[in-house]
């Protein structure tokens, strides 16, 4: 199911590459992994090797693939643009890659990103621009499927049989298995910092700055 998935982030990566850099960008290793914490990241290393060629890494977090094609997208932009900067000697980002400054923003809006301050991350959050979304919709970029990685279903601690001993049933020596304790996490607005905590993961949006809140 991935693979279709991962087809389409390489058909954009494509049509933005060629659309706002000129297809002046190298190949790259696009990846989906579990990031839950932010849309995506770039590797600043070429820790991907194919052959005798090694490869940059743009990573796209499966947590958050249930979002719109063009805000996926956005998330693409947002890492092909800490590409371009390396590439050109530019320095976009301080504080171990985390705090975005005033020319990652400027390099960004260049490119049909819409980019907005948060404190501690910088000129980070970013959405698509009414032109941006154009180009995706012109080049029929679109998510080949609803997917997204939402976490391990809990387990079931109803008192089902089992083979292992672990089905609180006494097959493990009389002790019943108990079940974990609850925990909370914390969820912050990357625009505004509102918070909130929860005893699960879970995907809200922020009714104030239409953000989706990301796990602290």
């Amino acid at each position: 199911m991935l693979k279709d998935m991962q087809e389409m982030l390489e058909y954009a990566f494509d049509v933005l590459n060629a659309h706002y850099f000129g297809g002046e960008l190298p190949r790259v290793v696009i990846s989906i992994m579990s990031s839950p914490r932010t849309h995506g990241h770039f590797t600043l290393g070429r820790v991907w090797r194919a052959d005798e060629e090694h490869f940059n890494e743009i990573n796209v977090s499966a947590e958050h693939l249930n979002r719109p094609t063009e805000n996926i997208c956005s998330t693409l932009m947002h890492e092909m643009v800490h590409f371009y900067c390396l590439l050109n000697g530019i320095a976009d980002v301080s504080q171990g890659g985390r705090y975005h400054n005033k020319f990652f923003k400027a390099e960004a809006e260049k490119r049909g990103l819409i980019i907005s301050y948060a404190k501690n991350i910088g000129y980070s959050v970013t959405s698509p621009s009414p032109e941006f979304i154009e180009v995706i919709r012109k080049n029929r970029i679109e998510k080949p499927l609803d997917i997204n990685r939402d976490g391990e279903k809990p387990a079931d601690y109803g008192g089902v049989g089992g083979t292992n001993g672990t089905d609180g049933t006494g097959t493990n020596g009389g002790t019943a298995i108990k079940k974990p304790k609850c925990s909370t996490r914390k969820y912050i607005c990357p625009k505004c910092g509102n918070s909130f905590r929860a005893t699960k993961d879970i995907n809200v949006m922020c009714m104030d700055c239409k953000e989706q809140f990301v796990k602290a």
